[in-house]
């Protein structure tokens, strides 16, 4: 009897939330990712763009959920229904382009996530599962702004699309196959359009969800990882249990976040608003004219953000295999020489081998697409690579971040070269940036093991 007087003495808001509570650990969640969530108290600048990311990503369901609204998928119909959104639909030029800016937004903020990640070893044991659905969330990432960037039908949109599935036919034996499977036709065409529009709308968006929580989920089961490197959880509070380098995630960190949100906001409206086009760079010219397939333009390129990747496809000829076996020898040597089991060094020997001979009797194509991918999914590798004792680069020595300079100027550099024509000129600037990008991963076990580290604290500063 006391307990039903207590119960009905509380607030109308307090007997819901128990009621909830009672058949949904609603306030347990919030505890455990928010309110007790301990994180280091040492954050900084670089720890925006993983809650921007969710940000945008929220940004991109709610606009695409009412441009489908209007949106036709239809060859006939679909750049006609681009044009009613922007011309007749209420406020609908708004929800387009803050749709096309928010792809845009998104790589932006995920590239400088994962290069926070990059500086400050959050790929390390024992975040290595958290990376690799971070990965995972990236290839999605791609695999969505792909499959959408098809769905205007405007004349870049219809031969970007045609030269990316045409390169799926460079795979030997299955590759026609393959591209005809991708297409649903032997060229681009309604069929197409529907089921990339299929795959953008409700395939890809499901993973990506599925992925954003396992994400959460395993970084909150490890702790997040922060600039000295430091794990938190190895100094606990004898009286409260909580990590004594560490603050609650709210209400430090969420105002914290707001103050990013709203720093991003306003440079992402003035975008929108004032410069939604990028000058071309975010929405290209020519898919402001109707898909023609009579027509080619000029100059097929895709949208800024796989640049750096298309400009190592290009940058794949036949002039480059004997360079390519140069390096792939190299590194062969090194693992030869310097791994500590004569398993790894036969197998160092054998995939060296089978690589040198493959130089030399496929295609620069089908090498040019095999290093494409390549250049993405060795992201995956990384926790396996850095043999650093250090995590942080703040205690990494000079090679190291000479290293990861070079690096992340090779992928600028690939990514403007990639929006151009290509030229002889070009194309070499591209393939010297192509091994640079590509020596920061396969030696890093062995520059990240000889460079001159500094001891990490015991406790973050």
């Amino acid at each position: 009897m006391a307990n039903e007087t207590t119960a009905a003495s509380k607030p109308k808001a307090q007997q819901l939330l128990d009621w909830i509570d009672a058949r949904f650990p609603l306030t347990v969640l919030w505890k455990q990712h928010a309110a007790e969530y301990y994180a280091p108290k040492n954050f900084n600048f670089w720890y925006y763009f993983g809650s921007l990311a969710l940000l945008v990503l929220v940004n991109q369901i709610v606009t695409g959920i009412f441009l489908t609204m209007n949106y036709k998928p239809d060859a006939n119909l679909a750049f006609a229904s681009v044009e009613y959104i922007m011309r007749e639909v209420p406020w609908g030029w708004l929800i387009r382009y803050m749709h096309s800016t928010g792809a845009s937004a998104f790589f932006i903020v995920v590239y400088l996530h994962m290069f926070r990640g990059l500086m400050y070893g959050s790929y390390r044991k024992p975040r290595e599962l958290t990376w690799i659905f971070g990965v995972l969330i990236f290839l999605c990432l791609m695999a969505e702004a792909f499959f959408g960037y098809l769905l205007p039908w405007g004349q870049m949109s219809y031969w970007g699309a045609q030269v990316i599935v045409n390169l799926f036919g460079a795979i030997p034996v299955i590759g026609e196959d393959l591209a005809i499977w991708i297409r649903g036709d032997y060229v681009v065409s309604d069929v197409t359009l529907n089921r990339f529009f299929a795959l953008h709308v409700i395939a890809i968006p499901l993973v990506l969800l599925g992925l954003v929580v396992a994400h959460l989920i395993a970084l909150h089961e490890t702790g997040s990882n922060n600039p000295d490197g430091v794990e938190i959880k190895k100094n606990l509070d004898p009286k409260t249990g909580h990590p004594v380098d560490g603050i609650p995630f709210h209400p430090y960190y969420t105002v914290k976040d707001i103050f990013g949100v709203t720093v991003f906001l306003l440079v992402f409206s003035v975008i929108t608003f004032f410069a939604p086009e990028m000058g071309g760079y975010f929405l290209e010219y020519n898919n402001f004219i109707p898909a023609d397939p009579l027509k080619t333009p000029e100059h097929i390129a895709p949208v800024w953000y796989f640049t750096p990747f298309y400009s190592i496809l290009r940058a794949t000829t036949e002039n480059v295999m004997w360079v390519l076996a140069l390096f792939v020898a190299l590194i062969a040597a090194l693992t030869f020489f310097t791994a500590k089991s004569q398993k790894a060094r036969i197998s160092a020997v054998v995939v060296a081998a089978v690589l040198i001979v493959g130089f030399f009797t496929l295609e620069a194509k089908v090498w040019g697409v095999v290093l494409m991918g390549v250049s993405v999914m060795i992201f995956f590798v990384l926790p396996w690579l850095d043999r650093s004792p250090v995590k942080s680069i703040r205690y990494k020595g000079p090679i190291y971040k000479i290293a990861l300079t070079l690096f992340v100027i090779s992928f600028f550099i690939l990514g403007y070269l990639g929006v151009l024509s290509p030229t002889p000129g070009r194309t070499l600037v591209s393939q010297i940036c192509m091994f640079v990008y590509f020596s920061f991963f396969l030696l890093m076990p062995w520059y990240s093991a000889m460079d001159r580290t500094k001891p990490e604290p015991e406790r973050v500063k």
